[in-house]
């Protein structure tokens, strides 16, 4: 362990006046490489000389002669400013195509099925020795999960951050409704009466069949036909296609469930709130080269992936 009352005598400036007098032996050469007057670095000799307990330099002729003292310690001070040194030096700018090992992103699965197969794709393209990561996050445990290093960031809808997180908006989510042409023969845009007739299947992790579109056709005097409730937004494409059904699903994943599943995709008849996805991490990974190259290829990567699918909102400009 550190003597703390033996540093706090030493000022760094007097070891480099030290490093830089035992390679040159000469006080005027010296003081110019220090950008110091010859009246300053006697001045920081002295004090050296003071703190150490040893004459360090004995002037010869015109040059310096180090004491045994000096030779002594010269090696281990050279090391310690030598580590100083690489310690403060600005760190190598982060190469992606060099680069090797985990990027790891935590996503909702109605995010992850939009956004997670483009991404990979795209991180092989510019660092092929890169792997990625997904982490199941539910919104209930994302701080604590980043907190504890899950993942590099969060792609969700997020709550007011803490003061050591940052949060970065994305973009708007929309609702769309989705079902299959080939069950339930109804040609977009969806009529608020064939809406409210046909069967319905929900979302929800802990089974609640409510939603915004029930408040929203409740205040319009209307109720649905909630049919079945899934946990995960994966069964909704497998039911729809067994079954005449309609399912409220985020635009991006709609968009991108109707594409690969051959699924009719429709605005709703009625207003719904959007949600607005953002980006959340810790605030100390802001100025890691490596985590902000990660996010803003997310970004680039989201805002293709929106413009694609045809979805209404692309990536605000704040993130961009």
């Amino acid at each position: 362990m550190m003597n703390d009352a033996i540093l706090r005598k030493i000022d760094l400036n007097l070891l480099l006046a030290f490093s830089v007098l035992m390679q040159e032996r000469n006080v005027s050469r010296a003081a110019e490489r220090l950008l110091l007057g010859q009246p300053g670095l006697s001045a920081a000799l002295k004090r050296l000389r003071e703190a150490l307990d040893d004459e360090l330099f004995v002037r010869v002729g015109r040059g310096l002669q180090p004491t045994a003292r000096a030779l002594a310690i010269a090696p281990a001070i050279e090391d310690a400013l030598s580590g100083l040194e690489r310690a403060i030096r600005p760190p190598a700018s982060f190469d992606p195509s060099t680069w090797q090992g985990e990027f790891r992103i935590g996503m909702c699965d109605n995010l992850e099925t939009a956004f997670f197969g483009p991404l990979v794709a795209k991180l092989r393209q510019f660092a092929p020795g890169a792997r990625l990561v997904g982490i199941a996050a539910d919104k209930r445990d994302i701080a604590q999960m980043l907190d504890d290093g899950a993942f590099e960031f969060s792609v969700s809808v997020h709550e007011e951050p803490a003061s050591w997180h940052v949060r970065m908006p994305l973009f708007e989510q929309c609702s769309i409704a989705i079902y299959d042409p080939q069950q339930l023969p109804l040609k977009p845009p969806l009529s608020l009466d064939d809406f409210v007739r046909a069967p319905h299947i929900t979302t929800s992790l802990v089974g609640s069949a409510t939603t915004a579109v029930d408040i929203a056709l409740d205040r319009a005097g209307l109720t649905r036909n909630v049919v079945a409730t899934v946990p995960r937004y994966s069964a909704i494409p497998p039911a729809l296609r067994a079954m005449p059904a309609i399912a409220i699903v985020p635009e991006s994943l709609g968009r991108c469930m109707a594409q690969l599943h051959d699924l009719e995709a429709s605005m709703p008849p009625i207003e719904l709130p959007a949600d607005s996805v953002s980006m959340l991490y810790r605030r100390v990974d802001r100025a890691d080269e490596r985590a902000a190259w990660f996010r803003r290829l997310f970004v680039e990567v989201a805002d293709k992936v929106l413009i694609a699918s045809g979805c209404q909102a692309g990536i605000c400009a704040e993130a961009a």
